[in-house]
């Protein structure tokens, strides 16, 4: 019997149609914000003082948050720009694939109707030898693994 070995986290693609200008684009360092949970309602019911009625309400996620290198021409940074500077937005659908070693996808994680929130560039520093990192957080209604 084969032994088990879990996947790892360092190999995966980030798939934005119609958003970047070409593969470049899509190249990421981090991705975080695979993140859901259902909240809670309590309900107070009279007569009852030893605890309270903890209820499930509506599920909740994170947002999305993709880092990377920064890019001089970007159409991914060009979205953000037109959602910022026009509050024009244009959601998409957003695919993370796990990769494994022979880049197949081992698991992916569809993020519906994604649209740019927040944008973020590091901060520059004279006296420190780093790269100028970006940051890009997108919301979505929810999400689901393919």
């Amino acid at each position: 019997m084969a032994a088990y070995y879990p996947p790892v986290g360092f190999h995966f693609k980030v798939d934005i149609p119609g958003k970047g200008a070409g593969d470049k684009d899509m190249r990421f360092q981090e991705v975080t914000g695979l993140t859901a949970e259902i909240g809670i309602e309590e309900l107070v019911v009279g007569g009852e003082n030893r605890f309270t009625y903890r209820l499930p309400t509506r599920a909740k996620y994170a947002n999305l948050v993709l880092k990377r290198g920064m890019l001089q021409d970007s159409g991914l940074i060009n979205w953000f720009r037109n959602a910022i500077e026009n509050f024009e937005f244009e959601p998409v659908d957003i695919r993370v694939h796990l990769l494994n070693e022979k880049h197949e996808i081992l698991n992916s994680w569809e993020f519906r109707q994604a649209y740019p929130v927040k944008w973020v560039i590091s901060d520059f520093k004279a006296l420190e030898n780093s790269l100028v990192v970006e940051t890009i957080e997108l919301s979505y209604q929810f999400f689901s693994r393919k």
